[in-house]
Parts: structure tokens; C-alpha cells; sequence
């Protein structure tokens, strides 16, 4: 089970390694799973009976990632543009419906899957434009990545301390310290692939930060799932669960190592 998950991650890896030497296939790979990812975190939260606008809320994520994605002047920087006018239609539909029972959660949660899977995922599109873009967003999945199978592997074979049991009864102390080290070799072993301005030290740091945050993001979408009562996602990757499942942690990594750069890079 061990092997089969590795290598499935691992398959997954060279895959996005592939497409990001190619900027528009890049641009697809974020597209489609985002576009699965947000399919798979609105019915989830189906599962919970909440009314939820599962193909408008897909619909708004779209327009978020391609208006980025194809550099869409009109609407260069406009993505919080199209989530609050989508909230605002949403305000405008529930006065449609024949109750008021759970307004407030429907028009909450349909806008945070937006924010939280499309609108997050659209810095890998903002870090694949910039001009040193491959190599760095080939840094951010690397680290992220790595740190999610050091995370599995360590506390697969040394976990005995749980983390926090009533969100993941599966993750460990150990795994969370396995992922974070795995990230840290990952961050020092991208050097290759970063500007000459980002000595050792800075890697060491970023991908101690990096490590973290993606540790983190794996544990918030643990603690959704756990409160819709489903093992997974989806059951799209063997082994790995769904898309939500492989991309939970860049979430979290891609606009942190975006805004790092800003403040740290003078290459953009």
C-alpha cells in the first residue's frame, strides 16, 4: 500500500514536472484540477445537506483561473472582482428560493471553495509568469510534494505519537517532522532551479516554512473531511483519494511562496 501510494505520488510528480516546461499546458493541469477539486470539496459538503450552488461557485472559479491564466487585460487582477459579484448574485438568487433556513452557510461556504481552491490555486499560474516562473513553480511543487511523502513514509514506519487524533487519527508528530525535514531537502536541492540571490540559508528557511504550511493544509482539509464524514475526496488517484487530496497542501504553499518572492525577489 506503502509502495503503490509512493509511486503513484511520484508518477504525479513527473507529470507536472512535464507540463511545466510548457506554459500552456501548465495553465490545463491547473485548470482540471482545480476544476476536480472544487467539483469533489462542493460535494463533500452535499453530503452535510447544506444548499450549496455547486456549478455557479464552479463556474466563478473558472473565470478566476482563466482571466489569469490567458491574461485577460480587461480583467488583469480582477479575481476578487468576480468573487464578490459572484457573492452578490448568490444574495440576489437566494431571494429566489421559498425559505431562509441556511442562507448564510449556502452563500459562505459556495464563496470559501471558490477562495479556497480556485482563487489559492491561481498562484501557480502567477508563479509559473514570472520570469524565472518554471524553475520556481518546479521549487514550490518539489518542496510541497516532498514533504508530503516524507510525511506519509516517516510516520508510516516511526509514528507511534498522534498529532492531533480527533482530525487525523492517522498523522503523527513523527510524520510531521518527516515532512518537514523531506522539505527542507527538497527547498536545498532546488537551488538549481532558483536565481543565485537565494543562498543555502534562505532554501534551509523556506523550505522549513514551506514544509509547514503544506503539513498544515493537509491537516485542514483532514479536519473538512472528518466534518463531512468521508475518507476521501474523491477516489480518482489509487491510493491518493481524490484531487483534493493531492493538492490540499499546495493550497496552502503556493500563495505563501508567492508573496515570498515578491518580498524577498528582485527578478520579477
Amino acid at each position: 500500500m506503502i509502495t503503490k501510494r509512493v509511486l503513484t505520488a511520484l508518477a504525479l510528480i513527473l507529470v507536472v514536472a512535464f507540463s511545466i516546461a510548457v506554459s500552456w499546458l501548465t495553465n490545463l493541469m491547473i485548470i482540471f484540477f482545480s476544476m476536480l477539486a472544487l467539483y469533489e470539496f462542493f460535494s463533500m459538503i452535499e453530503k452535510k445537506d447544506i444548499v450549496i450552488f455547486k456549478y455557479f461557485g464552479m463556474g466563478v472559479g473558472l473565470m478566476v483561473l482563466f482571466s489569469i491564466c490567458f491574461r485577460f487585460e480587461f480583467t488583469r487582477g480582477w479575481e476578487l472582482l468576480f468573487i464578490i459579484a459572484a457573492l452578490l448574485a448568490l444574495i440576489l438568487i437566494q431571494f429566489r428560493r421559498r425559505e431562509n433556513s441556511g442562507v448564510i452557510i449556502s452563500l459562505s461556504t459556495t464563496i470559501f471553495g471558490v477562495l479556497y481552491i480556485a482563487w489559492f490555486m491561481s498562484f501557480l499560474v502567477k508563479i509559473r509568469y514570472l520570469s524565472t516562473g518554471a524553475g520556481m513553480l518546479a521549487t514550490v511543487v518539489l518542496i510541497t510534494k516532498t514533504g508530503d511523502i516524507g510525511a506519509y513514509l516517516l510516520g508510516s514506519r516511526f509514528g507511534r505519537s498522534p498529532l492531533i487524533s480527533r482530525v487525523s487519527p492517522n498523522k503523527t508528530k513523527e510524520g510531521f517532522i518527516g515532512g518537514i525535514l523531506f522539505s527542507i531537502f527538497a527547498a536545498l536541492a532546488s537551488k538549481i532551479f532558483m536565481p543565485p540571490e537565494f543562498s543555502y540559508l534562505h532554501l534551509l528557511i523556506l523550505g522549513f516554512f514551506l514544509g509547514f504550511l503544506g503539513q498544515l493544509g493537509d491537516l485542514s482539509e483532514s479536519l473538512m473531511k472528518r466534518d463531512c464524514i468521508v475518507k476521501d475526496s474523491g477516489n480518482i488517484f489509487s491510493s491518493m483519494g481524490g484531487a483534493l487530496d493531492c493538492i490540499d497542501s499546495l493550497l496552502f504553499t503556493a500563495p505563501a511562496f508567492y508573496f515570498w518572492i515578491l518580498h524577498f525577489g528582485k527578478f520579477l
